[in-house]
């Protein structure tokens, strides 16, 4: 076949690794074998599909010996069947027959998928407070920007004075952009995830403090940039930290915890703002320092989490892997079974794409397909971000509603109701990002984000009359909530969650720094461009110009990020293996079109062809297509997906499940 020079298939040999005898790899000639960087049919392979039981079982076996888990060897032989077909469990006979306590622990992954272990629970929670760091972190210097430029002399209105304020505002994001992504990746080989955000959070508790201290514009500047280094690896790291440790049909919900806890953190610092405010001429100092509230439980909670398995598995230490995962699973079969599927995928996974140097993994970043398919994936959903404005409200509103005619208390006032806004209507995306899906999401939120944008900026173009200020204000206010409440559960919780998964486990930690700083340097552009953009163009035209950056970033999503809900980490292998031309192509020329006919024509008759196609062992009558998001199979996408996100479509060369089939 003749490759894509683009996103084909090309050089995929240049990166195919010797196989191994733990590797298990099988013919290419055989129906098995998916090119990962060049996944055409869009196949979504379960490697242990068609292996007669005892070659799977002599297979586990070789790995028990060759891993340092012959304790385990009866449990995991158990999870590899279970893996190799996971909505049959209850048909394994023999020796490797499930308890009754496997069985039920197995069918509440669907029937009470949120009954997860306390110590997951506070994984998430040490996330979710590392997340609230970063939102309180954002918004101090909001407040502040009504003082701190008089009290550092830099508060006239000329270019230069307007230049440094966005510097300052911008520090922590160009620290982050120009170093502390960029520094996750050897922090998180040598220390691990938990050691990595023990760092970050020291770097997000003594800069913080030492801002309050500050007496010169210099000082300010070198401790927000010391900011942006615990910022930018803290952002890299715990994402994935809280993406590797838990189970695929609730993924989304828990690390996008880092958005809706963000959002929390942004709504604490306008309390802490307003709370400040009227302590005097320095209460700006407060405003800034009160962000190392937070800082404190997290440097202290982390240890107390179990550490990645995946990053464990990632340093060949799998007996730590698995007693990693014993504790963030309910039952020693589940644990057994994602190891060892974690383990086979894993193996596929190598034969495409080797482990290299920091540098050489940096450059695989476009030069593998199926890491450069990620790769733009990620920038997109990341830049979008902030193509979509939300961060000219949450970096300078309090400015824009002083600009509008609001005092500087109602200004603050009107910015901690956004606080509060962006905060409530993340919650909803706890469930819909695992339902609806990431993709889904965006191409909704975007279109109602471009028109409150516009509004609100042509509300700002209203001349406030002094003595209709307030009801000014509120018809400007009005739109930004609005914004706000479309952004949160869309372009809010997605960037992170969706850039945290997409990429191997092998490129995982460079590709989220990529993604943090591609997200957090044009934050910083924007923290510094934007005090100007709104003295040349006002409200209005800050406004409408990121209206138009809305609808570049929905066209954007709708032919570059393809959906990942409730795949494994490992089985995203295969929807990026599919060339970006095969996707555009699958968009533009057929969900376009089903779209058009199903939402514009109201044509109930209206089908989609799907594009992804899900290998199982069982039920080839149960299938029927889904036409959300291109997948085959709908009925076991619905009723079987909570099963760890394993594939849900028959082989059909496959020996049938009557008398003359092996036991399972």
């Amino acid at each position: 076949m003749a490759s894509d020079p683009s996103h084909g298939d090309e050089g995929s040999s240049r990166f195919h690794s010797a196989s191994s005898a733990e590797a298990g790899r099988r013919p290419r000639g055989s129906d098995s074998y998916v090119n990962i960087n060049a996944n055409v049919e869009a196949r979504i392979k379960n490697p242990l599909i068609g292996l007669p039981r005892r070659t799977l079982l002599s297979n586990v076996d070789d790995f028990c010996r060759l891993k340092g888990l012959d304790a385990h060897r009866d449990i995991l032989r158990k999870g590899a069947l279970v893996a190799q077909d996971p909505t049959g469990y209850e048909d394994i006979t023999g020796d490797e027959a499930l308890t009754e306590d496997e069985v039920e622990a197995l069918r509440n992954e669907v029937l009470n998928k949120w009954r997860i272990p306390r110590l997951l629970y506070l994984t998430i929670i040490t996330c979710s407070i590392g997340a609230a760091v970063q939102g309180w972190d954002q918004t101090g210097s909001n407040g502040a920007n009504l003082q701190f430029p008089q009290a550092l002399h830099i508060g006239s209105k000329t270019i230069r004075d307007k230049i440094l304020v966005g510097l300052v505002n911008a520090a922590p994001y160009i620290g982050t952009a120009l170093f502390g992504c960029w520094l996750s990746d050897p922090i998180n080989n040598y220390f691990g995830r938990r050691g990595t955000i023990f760092i970050a959070a020291n770097f997000c508790l003594w800069p913080v403090l030492a801002c309050a201290f500050c007496n010169t514009w210099v000082q300010l500047l070198g401790c927000r940039l010391l900011l942006g280094v615990g910022m930018g690896t803290k952002a890299s790291t715990v994402p994935i930290f809280a993406a590797e440790n838990s189970p695929a049909p609730i993924r989304g919900a828990l690390v996008m915890s880092w958005q809706l806890w963000n959002a929390f953190g942004i709504f604490l610092g306008t309390c802490a703002n307003l709370i400040c405010m009227r302590i005097g001429p320095n209460s700006w100092r407060y405003q800034l320092g009160s962000a190392f509230i937070p800082a404190v439980p997290l440097v202290i909670l982390v240890y107390f989490c179990p550490e990645s398995p995946r990053w464990y598995i990632k340093k060949n230490r799998y007996a730590d892997a698995f007693r990693s995962l014993l504790r963030l699973r309910n039952n020693p079969i589940q644990a057994a079974r994602d190891l060892y599927y974690i383990h086979v995928q894993l193996q596929v996974e190598s034969e495409f794409i080797v482990h290299g140097t920091y540098i050489g993994r940096f450059f695989d970043l476009f030069t593998i397909p199926r890491v450069r398919r990620a790769t733009l994936a990620s920038f997109v959903v990341m830049i979008a971000q902030q193509m979509c404005g939300i961060n000219i409200i949450a970096f300078y509103s309090s400015s824009v509603f002083a600009v509008g005619g609001a005092t500087d208390f109602d200004a603050l006032m009107a910015t901690w109701g956004f606080g509060l806004i962006n905060f409530l209507f993340a919650i909803p995306a706890i469930w819909t990002i695992d339902t609806f899906g990431r993709r889904t999401l965006l191409l909704f939120t975007f279109p109602q984000m471009a028109w409150t944008l516009l509004a609100a900026g042509l509300c700002s173009a209203l001349i406030p009359d002094p003595e209709k200020s307030k009801v000014h204000m509120a018809f400007v206010a009005l739109f930004v909530y609005l914004f706000a409440a479309f952004y949160s559960p869309g372009e809010g919780p997605v960037p992170f969650t969706y850039s945290a998964e997409v990429f191997p486990l092998s490129h995982r930690e460079v590709g989220m720094a990529w993604a943090v700083a591609t997200c957090l340097f044009w934050a910083a552009v924007l923290s510094v461009t934007f005090p100007l953009m709104l003295d040349r163009l006002a409200a209005f035209g800050s406004f409408g110009l990121y209206a138009v950056f809305n609808i570049v970033a929905l066209v954007m999503i709708f032919l570059w990020v393809p959906e990942t809900k409730q795949r494994t980490l490992e089985e995203l292998d295969y929807i990026f293996g599919v060339p970006t031309r095969v996707f555009m192509k699958y968009q533009v020329t057929k969900a376009l079109p089903w779209w058009f006919k199903r939402w514009i024509l109201f044509r109930r008759d209206a089908t989609l062809e799907p594009l992804y196609r899900l290998d199982v062992a069982e039920n080839e009558e149960d299938e029927q297509q889904s036409t959300d998001i291109g997948f085959e199979n709908d009925k076991a996408r619905v009723e079987l997906k909570d099963i760890a996100g394993f594939p849900t479509v028959r082989r059909t060369d496959e020996p049938s499940s009557g008398p003359t089939a092996p036991p399972r």
